[in-house]
């Protein structure tokens, strides 16, 4: 034995180009795991969008026999460019960047994508969709399915969680917690602030000024798996529906 750990043959980046085609052809599910680099409080790591994205996308390609894409770890990060370390795209280049690499798989060969984003920002979500609309109407045959996992996630405020629940508050953390803990720091913030409800704001940092919006203290590893299965199975649910794909047994 060599020791080196086994190859995931679910990952584009490791495949060769012969690899690449052979899986293509028995039309796969392809994933596009999409994130941010930004501020999440004192507490979460700038891309912790992406991470989660990218555990999600892991475990959806798993259920469903599908390819998982090089993640896109950038995004528009409008609410957070007061803070260091946030670097946020244009809505212009992440509308480019979903169209051409979705309209690229589809030369390829790939007709079923599905573009799974951490960062949920309004104006992020619109260019990704935009993106993969033009992409659509181009490639004849082809499916795109855009969502960010908070679409899913958020259905459990009011519930589980606190309505007023948001962003690097208890579901965020939690899910790093489940995730990858040792990304995760001390501190537990709590943010009281939120930016008005459909207002387009000059400066967001008035209303936004710690990154944090909700209560953090009560995330836990165990919150953030529960948090995370439920994602994975609706989202899993979804995709099949949508694209008349089978979730294989046992995961």
């Amino acid at each position: 034995m060599s020791g080196k750990p086994a190859r995931n043959h679910r990952l584009i980046e490791g495949l060769t180009s012969h690899e690449f085609a052979k899986a293509v052809r028995r039309k796969p599910l392809v994933i596009i795991p999409v994130g941010s680099c930004e501020e999440h409080g004192s507490h979460l790591p700038l891309c912790t969008d992406s991470f989660q994205a990218e555990e999600v996308s892991r475990r959806v390609a798993e259920a469903l026999d599908g390819l998982i894409c090089p993640p896109i770890r950038y995004g528009e990060c409008r609410s957070t460019l007061n803070f260091p370390g946030t670097i946020s795209l244009s809505s212009d280049t992440v509308r480019a960047i979903a169209y051409e690499i979705t309209s690229e798989l589809a030369r390829n060969g790939v007709d079923k994508i599905l573009m799974i984003s951490g960062h949920a920002g309004s104006g992020h979500m619109a260019a990704l969709r935009e993106g993969a609309f033009k992409a659509v109407e181009e490639c004849v045959g082809l499916k795109v399915m855009v969502l960010s996992d908070y679409e899913i996630a958020y259905d459990l405020r009011g519930k589980t969680f606190p309505e007023n629940d948001g962003h690097a508050g208890e579901i965020e953390t939690s899910r790093m917690l489940n995730i990858l803990p040792e990304s995760v720091g001390s501190s537990r913030p709590i943010g009281r602030s939120r930016p008005p409800r459909f207002m387009v704001l000059r400066d967001p940092e008035r209303h936004f000024p710690s990154g944090v919006i909700g209560d953090s203290s009560g995330a836990s590893k165990k919150k953030g798996r529960e948090i995370d299965d439920y994602v994975v199975e609706q989202l899993c649910r979804l995709v099949a529906e949508n694209f008349g794909l089978h979730a294989r047994r046992g995961r």
